[in-house]
């Protein structure tokens, strides 16, 4: 057989793989002048996004209140974007004058079928408990218990926000992954999932921060996985964020996305890696504080390659003259949040009650 032919590739995967194995994003941070290149780069950045959802008004409604583990929760209705709500829950300490300011975190959920109930401390089935025992992913509940008021709704197709649940039964792609499916409606309107999203999220902090117990000048973001990336472009994207904390996302898109396919339409947006990788796209954060978890047994996003996005992401911080703004949880478990440093890192950042 002739050698010219039985040593072709014929895998799409494959060219993928090889055609990452050599790319070297064009925005990527390489020790010039900090400034210079934050200045150039996160304009291109943002502008991957694409268009942003029309504004509107919140008209919030509160359609409960209740009291769980020594903490007042509350659910409201909010406006997000013309032709569409949120549910949003916030939570805070049962204790907490609500003529006094306290620093909130908006707490982003990963993925998973439940959206921010567990996160935001919903522990009422077996599954619920589940998902917070495997990956202790009740940080909003336990930032809540630390003195913080926190908040949070479901990204679009999560929780009460995916089209196959309660309301909404709709079945339109049924067995397909619905962030890709966001992704294709998004995009053929030159908007992106993380585009909308994004301002969802604004526009719950916008609400937040009208509540007399809220301080607007000391919000934080933090989030798992997924809630990782909501948690970096929220950060990256609205100034009103002090400090953030993004949890088990840190990796090189070379390994985890194109060569394990660990990602989706919720997460990316088109010629995003032609600019910067992961790393790069956390550094553009410098110089506001960021602690970063990294799981030694994450199966998820590999140690070996999150220490290459944390290294490098260090060296933006360096550069940036930020390094006492970086922290670095790596523990010793697989994909979820330690919370060994949380309390402390929002506490120095944000600070506490104000009377």
């Amino acid at each position: 057989m002739n050698e010219k032919i039985i040593n072709r590739n014929l895998s799409p995967q494959a060219m993928f793989a090889v055609l990452a194995d050599k790319h070297i994003p064009t925005r990527s941070f390489s020790g010039s002048d900090f400034t210079k290149w934050k200045r150039e780069t996160w304009p291109e950045v943002l502008a991957t996004l694409g268009d942003w959802p029309e504004r509107v008004d919140p008209n919030p409604v509160m359609s409960a209140e209740w009291e769980h583990d020594g903490l007042v929760k509350q659910r409201w209705f909010i406006d997000v974007g013309y032709g569409i709500s949120a549910v949003l829950q916030i939570n805070r300490g049962k204790d907490i004058d609500e003529k006094n300011e306290h620093p909130a975190i908006l707490c982003c959920h990963g993925h998973g079928q439940f959206g921010k109930e567990p996160v935001m401390g919903n522990d009422s089935t077996p599954e619920l408990r589940g998902a917070i025992e495997r990956m202790n992913y009740n940080y909003g509940h336990v930032m809540a218990k630390k003195g913080f008021v926190t908040y949070a709704i479901d990204w679009i197709g999560f929780g009460e926000r995916a089209d196959k649940n309660k309301p909404n039964w709709n079945s339109a792609g049924a067995g397909r992954d619905m962030c890709n499916v966001y992704y294709l409606h998004a995009t053929m309107l030159g908007m992106t999932p993380l585009s909308i999203n994004i301002s969802h999220g604004m526009a719950a902090s916008d609400f937040v921060s009208s509540l007399p117990f809220v301080d607007a000048e000391r919000l934080g973001v933090m989030g798992l996985s997924g809630g990782g990336t909501m948690a970096l472009w929220l950060a990256l994207c609205d100034e009103r964020f002090k400090a953030a904390e993004v949890i088990c996302y840190s990796d090189l898109w070379a390994y985890f996305g194109i060569r394990d396919v660990n990602y989706c339409g919720m997460q990316v947006a088109p010629g995003l890696y032609k600019l910067v990788d992961l790393p790069d796209l956390q550094g553009l954060l410098a110089p506001k504080p960021l602690l970063i978890d990294i799981g030694a047994a994450d199966s998820c996003f590999k140690i070996d390659s999150a220490t290459q996005c944390f290294n490098k992401l260090e060296g933006i911080y360096a550069a940036a003259g930020a390094s006492d703004k970086l922290e670095l949880d790596l523990y010793s478990g697989e994909h979820g949040w330690s919370g060994r440093l949380a309390g402390d890192f929002f506490d120095k950042h944000l600070g506490g009650c104000r009377s």
